[in-house]
């Protein structure tokens, strides 16, 4: 990430460390899984001070048959909708929940770019976070940032105000 204005690294700093705080006063942890924004999350979230007190770890799931293999997405749901659904965002942060054995789950799964071959003309991302099985949140989050690498930077910003909203709320 040291290729971005230091603005940029501060903001994602700042976050990861809120985090930090609000799920170590609780001894609470957290697990990342990640399509679109391929370890973006992850790599801001272990970048906080202690990281090792409340981020259990992740996993980036590109393409559907990983989806399916390491999270237990349901493979209907993810054919029919290239793993890019509610539905499966909520499956991937259960997934994740379970497999990191974490109190939190986030993930993420969308498109980057636009992908006219599978009639995808918008980008967008749905967000998930779940706590100890339940949903707390479900969203479509959308991006103006241009090119591929850009948009995947905005949506992991997004992720983290998400959780952290989450976090605040409950």
């Amino acid at each position: 990430m040291s290729s971005y204005p230091p603005s940029t690294i501060m903001l994602f700093e700042n976050k990861a460390n809120t985090i930090r705080a609000l799920l170590k006063e609780r001894h609470e942890t957290l697990a990342v899984a990640e399509s679109v924004t391929a370890g973006y999350v992850q790599a801001i979230l272990s970048s906080a001070d202690e990281a090792t007190f409340f981020f259990q770890g992740g996993i980036t799931v590109y393409n559907i048959g990983q989806q399916c293999k390491h999270l237990q997405i349901d493979p209907i749901e993810a054919l029919q909708s290239n793993g890019v659904s509610a539905k499966v965002a909520f499956q991937m942060s259960l997934g994740v929940q379970q497999l990191f054995r974490s109190d939190y789950g986030i993930a993420i799964t969308g498109y980057a770019a636009p992908l006219p071959e599978k009639n995808v003309h918008d980008i967008f991302a749905f967000v998930a976070v779940t706590y100890r099985g339940e949903v707390l949140t479900l969203e479509k989050i959308t991006s103006d940032k241009g090119a591929a690498p850009a948009v995947q930077v905005d949506y992991a910003e997004q992720v983290l105000r998400i959780l952290e909203e989450c976090l605040k709320g409950s």
